[in-house]
């Protein structure tokens, strides 16, 4: 998941945003390996990520998760430059507040500052989410 800034707006395309990924039919562990751009107004507000199951007639809600952005944002103001892959900038750890299940480290990867998570879904028996924060600078003049 590809982060983006832009300036605060009332008529920003980033004020509410859903994004969808592609269908993974017939899977009970599925894949989607899929980038997705965010862009990011408030970075005190954590993302909320729900996961559906696709029917026929229904989607049925199977999860849902909060992704609190504020440690990778601190690090991606701390404007680092020409770190060694794998240099580890912050670790994020579980607490009752996050939807962690285990320990996320924020580092430097292929000249990138990414950060690793896995997500407990919450409001159902079991399920994990995947994925990797990476923070997009994009130019003033492209920020509409």
């Amino acid at each position: 998941m590809n982060l983006q800034s832009s300036a605060a707006a009332s008529s920003s395309p980033c004020s509410l945003q859903k994004l969808k990924t592609r269908v993974v039919k017939k899977s009970v562990n599925p894949e989607w390996n899929e980038d997705l751009t965010l862009c990011v107004l408030d970075p005190t507000h954590p993302i909320h990520l729900t996961v559906y199951d696709k029917d026929t007639f229904t989607d049925d809600r199977m999860g849902n998760a909060e992704i609190d952005i504020q440690p990778f944002i601190e690090a991606v103001q701390m404007r680092l430059r020409a770190l060694p892959d794998g240099a580890i900038i912050r670790k994020v750890v579980p607490t009752r507040t996050n939807c962690l299940s285990e320990e996320s480290k924020i580092h430097f990867r292929d000249g990138k500052l990414v950060q690793d998570i896995i997500l407990r879904l919450r409001n159902v028996e079991s399920g994990e989410v995947e994925l990797q924060l990476q923070w997009v600078d994009v130019p003033a003049s492209q920020r509409g």
